[in-house]
């Protein structure tokens, strides 16, 4: 039995599959020629009802088809890969049998899609896609969201050179913001989140010379979150206090050690106030500043660590409810930990051996044993080291993980909802980011790379759409994005 799919229609692709949830098999036509997809809808015995055309533009010519639950609706989707625009565009489903094209304009791409398929790859119940071009050597996976299209990756211009990233809610809509630390434009870029996860353009405000690393926190107890950045080149930091509607006063400076590449924020003294700690890279020490009730900061304390420190975080390692401090060294290729007093003060460090030139350190529980332990991205030896805590200050031998070229920031979360914490690292060389999923013991799995933007140097996590699972948002170096 044979159906026409029309003069001149070129047919490149059919795809079998219940369109219309009446347990009867349907036909899916990609005809090349006429531009336009055709469907056949199913009796069961065989036969098939007259087809439905749907267009999919001028010049589309649709070279690939696959079906899915894109926005999870229960409702069978349709996705075409158009191989004269460059494109893929989506027709949502409903439940009388039609079909209405997404209003975007689609995916674009450098190359012409070739092929396609879908599947639920990260079990959100919504079908993702993925697809082949012509002449190139990679596919590229899209994962579909609740209006109906696909995301790959979005950029959003910033300021000049972006270093450092961090994420927080700046004016009360419960959705997350942005904040951008731009190494040579010397200022920080604000975007205010929308509902859908996309971000409004930026607003700039100045800082010191050459912003490295940024921090957020609500410094003055308004319930409004503020923002502190440690400047390189100007040897102090700049706290900028936050407005309701997500705005920013106009910073002021502290002085701090030489050359300060990392901020952290804590409460060291137990006064209800968030203090701020900086690693400053040539003076060999870190910088505490105590915090007034006003979002003021009192004159630093140092406190020597050696060998260049690049990167601080803070966690309480040995249980005694007192916040301590990490530091990453690339010079002597350790992390140094030093414990907290709870008055503000803290003792000598001592050291754990890492990587080859470590450049960011974070902490979490990765095995869930109630005892805090460490990840450091090793820049030159393009790996992970995880020292996992004994709970009293000290940690077990370093386990390394290869990632990819050059890694330069790390963050950790629970992607995959399986209460385990998983760690994601930005690859400066390799313009991709890894991820690796954690397991119950505290070890992970191979890493999975994405691509990114020129010369990523901060990555940061969170949940920019609602749908209770992380994202990932990464500051490229080179791209300025």
């Amino acid at each position: 039995m044979a159906y026409a799919s029309g003069g001149g229609s070129s047919l490149e692709c059919v795809v079998i599959g219940d369109l219309n949830n009446d347990t009867n098999m349907d036909i899916v036509l990609a005809n090349y020629g006429t531009n336009n997809v055709g469907i056949l809808f199913g009796y069961g015995n065989g036969n098939f009802e007259n087809k439905m055309m749907l267009n999919t533009g001028s010049n589309s010519h649709p070279t690939s088809i696959a079906i899915g639950d894109f926005n999870g609706d229960s409702v069978v989707d349709i996705a075409v890969a158009n191989y004269g625009t460059k494109q893929v565009v989506m027709m949502r489903g409903y439940e009388n049998r039609t079909f209405q094209s997404q209003t975007s304009e689609g995916i674009s791409f450098d190359s012409r899609p070739l092929a396609m398929a879908s599947d639920d790859f990260n079990n959100d119940k919504r079908s993702e896609i993925v697809i082949a071009y012509n002449g190139r050597d990679n596919v590229d996976i899209f994962v579909a969201y609740n209006r109906d299209s696909f995301i790959k990756q979005i950029r959003y211009s910033v300021g000049s050179f972006p270093y450092s990233i961090a994420i927080g809610d700046f004016n009360n809509d419960t959705r997350l913001d942005i904040v951008v630390a731009n190494y040579y434009s010397n200022d920080v870029s604000v975007l205010l989140g929308y509902e859908n996860s996309s971000f409004a353009k930026e607003t700039r405000y100045s800082v010191g010379s050459s912003p490295l690393s940024v921090a957020i926190g609500d410094f003055n107890n308004d319930s409004r979150l503020d923002i502190v950045v440690a400047n390189w080149r100007s040897n102090d930091v700049s706290v900028l206090l936050g407005y309701v509607n997500g705005s920013f006063a106009k910073e002021t400076r502290y002085s701090v050690g030489s050359s300060p590449s990392s901020v952290a924020i804590g409460d060291f003294n137990n006064d209800t106030r968030l203090d701020i700690v900086v690693a400053n890279s040539d003076s060999n020490d870190v910088s505490v500043l105590l915090g007034y009730e006003n979002g003021s900061f009192a004159k630093e304390t140092r406190y020597s660590v050696g060998s260049s420190p690049s990167s601080v975080a803070i966690g309480d390692f040995n249980n005694d409810t007192r916040p301590d401090i990490v530091v990453a060294k690339p010079g002597s290729n350790e992390v140094s930990v030093l414990l907290g007093y709870g008055n503000g003060s803290f003792a000598t460090a001592t050291n754990c051996s890492v990587g080859s030139n470590p450049q960011s350190v974070a902490v979490s529980d990765f095995n869930n044993d109630t005892q805090l332990d460490i990840v450091v991205a090793n820049g030159d030896s393009s790996d992970l080291s995880v020292l996992l805590g004994y709970g009293n200050g000290s940690f077990a031998k370093e386990i390394r993980y290869l990632v990819g070229s050059f890694p330069q920031s790390v963050a950790i979360g629970d992607f995959n909802n399986d209460t385990r914490l998983d760690i994601v690292v930005a690859n400066y060389f390799s313009n991709d980011v890894s991820v690796l999923l954690g397991y119950e013991n505290g070890s992970f799995a191979k890493e999975t790379r994405y691509l990114v933007g020129t010369y990523p140097t901060s990555v940061a996590i969170g949940d920019f759409n609602n749908d209770t699972r992380l994202d990932i948002v990464v500051a490229n170096y080179f791209s300025n994005d």
